[in-house]
């Protein structure tokens, strides 16, 4: 499919219906996504009164459970069959690549433990503590000695800074921070 398409309602749940009703994986536009992405951020955005914004926001609810529902039938369909992958979306790839990696490191673990490679062990430990996290303060908090004994802070409400992940993860779990997804 060479040209975009325009996604409307009615374009989305034909290629739902489409995507259920075969085995293998469907072509699609390569630009879908964006393209619903563009169709929702411009609902969203418009505005309405009274009874228009309950049928807006009732829309854009549909269109997010058949996009969800969309998306889960194509990936289930590699994951339950190993299927010819070609007509995948390299958005659904980079979601593939990442339950590739975790299987990648759930084999390393158990072979490290199994084949009593302390080492290798400790550096993973090591490496997941102090990886680096950008999150972005809730509340003012005090300087903090990281994980990887660094000297942290002081910081104040919506500063945002890159710090272990052992202690980004102590502070969220507090509510004074938030992480930040960075985009590459």
């Amino acid at each position: 499919m060479s040209e975009t398409k325009k996604i409307d309602v009615n374009s989305l749940y034909a290629v739902l219906v489409r995507e259920i009703e075969n085995d293998q994986i469907q072509e699609i536009d390569p630009a879908f996504y964006t393209s619903l992405s563009e169709y929702l951020g411009k609902l969203k955005n418009e505005g309405y009164d009274g009874i228009e914004n309950k049928i807006k926001n009732r829309l854009v609810e549909m269109l997010t459970q058949v996009t969800s529902l969309l998306l889960k039938t194509r990936l289930s369909k590699v994951s339950h069959g190993g299927l010819d992958m070609t007509n995948l979306l390299d958005e659904e790839k980079f979601i593939l690549e990442s339950l590739q990696e975790q299987q990648e490191r759930k084999e390393m673990i158990l072979s490290a433990t199994l084949n009593g490679r302390t080492k290798l062990l400790e550096s993973v430990s090591k490496k997941h503590k102090t990886r680096p996290i950008t999150v972005r303060f809730l509340k003012d908090f005090d300087q903090f000695v990281g994980a990887d004994y660094t000297k942290y802070g002081p910081f104040k409400a919506e500063d945002v800074a890159t710090i272990p992940n052992e202690n980004a993860q102590a502070l969220i779990a507090k509510n004074i921070t938030v992480k930040l997804i960075m985009q590459d």
